[in-house]
């Protein structure tokens, strides 16, 4: 028997059940990318909004759209978009069953509509979690008007990707004469809202339409957030665990997330759920200093984790974190360097820092270092390179940058050569493949090529030539050595 709303109520007691009757919600939210992350941070919020506001918050429910394949869209159209979400402490695991999506699409699928759907009178909010690599954008944060998919939207008679998206139902909105949803961006960029506003705006540029570019940045809100909440893949035990909590109901789609949840919102006008009736939500007139000490202190070092804790042959962030090398590296890195231009005193630093090596360590929380680490050239300007130049600038310590640089350049020197357990994720992966194939046995030259390109390093770095032929001396170790001893012998020199 599958979870759905007829056999709600059979699941058992010990799982939460929404406070509402999902039957009865009205969509007033479309999202873009409806993934695992969504599933366990956005509706969780929308959710405990929905069932604090009673029937005012019926208006409230989500319609969620798939961007890439329709697997997703299909099984919990199976479900009534219902799914456990299976929250995971070091020691328990407890179950909630998610009801506030309404209808879930693919957003390619001819009767998707969401341009039109972004148009409706009742959407009043749109949210976005494509992750940094779909809103295609250059190293500057703006848009990349030669990326493949742009191109190709700026013709097509239904756009995929969510600028294209965004900017149809936008324009559809402007030609009724209609009130514009706010658009809130929910992924890992640098000034987010501000990012994204820009690049549909150039999107409807490029389509020729400078007057619903100019329409759009006066009349549509962009505020910024911030998201933080740690979701791995879903797995075969997922399912296991969920059939078992919900007392003996099949799930083809839960999802595990640890027990942490943060939502920083910048403040807008117009109607909204009641989001921070869930705990770790919040709204507040400057996100800034949120959003960098999460995209430096946990993203950043979970990059080192994952690139690191790779070569190590340890498989999760949790075991990475948890070994003595990478973990004392990791840790390391972020207190030091990490927190570069973080506006946060010594003792809110040191706290939210233990905090974040903790949550690493959660073995609960399988996620898997080659996830983790995936669309790097994507993520390493505002997570890594932003941060070491503000150090370099001010004389600070710049290792662990070095040797995070290092582990990502070396995964594509294993890739070339077919000596990597599995193909990294990286939208310039062809360009890395080739640079590494071209530079061969040179590791000055090829980090040299690496960091000369903008849309990966942006400008050079002050001091270049010392960062190249400093993160080319860490390739030359690793390759004369096994990872782990290197590794190690790093952690006791630091």
């Amino acid at each position: 028997m599958q979870l759905c709303r007829q056999t709600l109520s059979r699941v058992q007691d010990t799982v939460l059940l929404p406070e509402f009757d999902p039957a009865q919600l009205r969509p007033g939210i479309v999202h873009l990318g409806c993934g695992n992350f969504h599933r366990a941070h956005q509706v969780a919020a929308t959710q405990a909004a929905i069932g604090a506001m009673g029937r005012e918050g019926l208006g409230w429910g989500i319609v969620s759209a798939t961007m890439r394949k329709p697997d997703l869209a299909q099984a919990l159209g199976q479900q009534d978009n219902l799914y456990a979400l299976l929250t995971r402490g070091p020691r328990k695991t407890a179950a909630t069953v998610m009801a506030s999506i309404t209808d879930t699409v693919f957003a390619r699928a001819k009767d998707a509509a969401l341009a039109e759907r972004i148009a409706d009178p009742q959407t009043r909010i749109v949210t976005l979690t494509v992750t940094a690599s779909g809103y295609y954008l250059t190293a500057q944060g703006r848009l990349d008007a030669r990326a493949e998919a742009i191109r190709a939207d700026l013709t097509a008679p239904r756009p995929r990707t969510a600028l294209g998206i965004l900017a149809r139902g936008l324009a559809l909105v402007r030609k009724r004469g209609g009130v514009p949803p706010v658009i809130l961006c929910c992924d890992n960029l640098s000034e987010n809202g501000q990012t994204l506003r820009q690049a549909v705006m150039d999107f409807a540029s490029l389509r020729g339409n400078d007057a619903l570019a100019e329409w759009i940045g006066v009349h549509v809100q962009f505020p910024d957030s911030m998201v933080d909440r740690i979701v791995p893949t879903p797995n075969a035990t997922d399912r296991d665990d969920a059939r078992r909590l919900l007392g003996g109901l099949s799930d083809v789609a839960p999802v595990s997330a640890e027990p942490w949840f943060q939502w920083v919102i910048g403040r807008f006008e117009g109607d909204r759920p009641r989001w921070e009736a869930h705990s770790g939500t919040r709204f507040v007139p400057d996100v800034g200093v949120f959003e960098r000490a999460k995209l430096q202190m946990l993203n950043g070092t979970h990059m080192l984790l994952a690139y690191a804790g790779a070569l190590a042959g340890l498989d999760t962030v949790a075991a990475a974190a948890s070994d003595s090398a990478v973990g004392a590296l990791a840790a390391r890195f972020m207190r030091l360097e990490q927190v570069a231009d973080v506006a946060l005193d010594e003792a809110e630093l040191d706290e939210y820092a233990v905090e974040l090596m903790r949550r690493f360590r959660n073995p609960s929380i399988a996620h898997k270092v080659e996830r983790v680490g995936r669309n790097g050239s994507a993520k390493l300007v505002a997570r890594v390179l932003r941060p070491m130049r503000a150090n370099l600038e001010a004389g600070a310590e710049v290792a662990g940058a070095h040797l995070l640089v290092a582990c990502w350049i070396r995964w594509f020197i294993l890739h070339e050569r077919g000596a990597l357990r599995f193909a990294p994720a990286d939208p310039r992966s062809e360009t890395l493949v080739r640079l590494c194939a071209t530079w061969r046995g040179d590791h000055q030259g090829l980090v040299g090529a690496i960091l000369a390109r903008e849309d990966m390093a942006g400008p050079a770095l002050p001091a270049h030539e010392t960062q190249v032929a400093a993160i080319a001396a860490l390739l030359d170790r690793f390759e004369n050595m096994p990872a782990p001893a290197v590794l190690a012998e790093l952690a006791r020199q630091s």
